[in-house]
């Protein structure tokens, strides 16, 4: 067998693997079928994946190789918190119209166990967390800050896929709330919060201060200001 035959071989026996995958996400996936849509004995599989790990391991590379060419081609805003929403968004999207790949690169875990592909996209984020801490702009490490929003993204995508429903608006508030924790504007929110309700409580037990009317006014727009500020809105 030439070259060219085995790289062609393998590349149909990986094709037939990841389309078996993506039809039943979540199931397991029969060598032997594999084999038979290829139109090869197991002993060939075995040569080129070494086992059913192998050719599992090869799968999951192939799923990042796909993910990666989805996120090149979405072009950098230029600020790094805005970045991080783009490829959150395309983080979820990946895996909304990839299951069969999807849960094998994040939802199929071995304790102690990270495929080597996962680290590519990992090392995106933490790029563009270090430009952001370089900006003055985290309130956490800049690793810390990326492990805080890759675990929440993969969270909210693998319950979306286990439903088996897209949830938009689960999605926005959790990257929001995640991008609040690294950023520290929860914290201020918080802050400038209390301040808030502590004056309005004022004004309502003081209403001669600023006038009955004005004080009914007051609360009414602060009320529209506090929802209109609410993640997702």
């Amino acid at each position: 067998m030439t070259d060219e035959a085995r790289g062609d071989t393998r590349a149909r026996l990986l094709e037939a693997a990841a389309d078996m995958i993506a039809a039943a996400p979540g199931e397991d996936v029969s060598l032997r079928a594999i084999c038979a849509a290829v139109g090869v004995k197991m002993p060939t599989l075995y040569h080129f994946f070494g086992n059913k790990q192998g050719l599992i391991d090869a799968v999951i590379e192939r799923g990042f190789d796909l993910y990666l060419a989805e996120k090149s081609s979405v072009e950098s805003t230029g600020d790094p918190i805005q970045d991080i929403r783009a490829g959150w968004d395309a983080h979820v999207a990946f895996g909304l119209a990839n299951p069969g790949f999807y849960t094998l690169m994040y939802g199929a875990v071995q304790p102690g166990h990270s495929p080597a592909p996962q680290a590519r996209p990992s090392e995106l984020l933490r790029g563009l967390t270090r430009r952001a801490a370089a900006q003055g702009r985290l309130a956490v490490d800049p690793a810390q800050a990326a492990a805080h929003i890759l675990v929440t993204n993969i969270g909210v995508t693998l319950r979306q896929i286990i439903l088996a429903s897209e949830d938009r608006a689960l999605s926005i508030a959790v990257r929001e709330g995640a991008i609040a924790a690294i950023t520290g504007s929860a914290a201020a929110a918080r802050s400038t919060g209390d301040h808030i309700h502590r004056a309005l409580e004022y004004a309502t037990a003081h209403p001669d201060v600023l006038g009955t009317a004005e004080t009914a006014l007051l609360s009414t727009w602060l009320q529209r200001l506090t929802s209109a500020a609410e993640p997702g809105q």
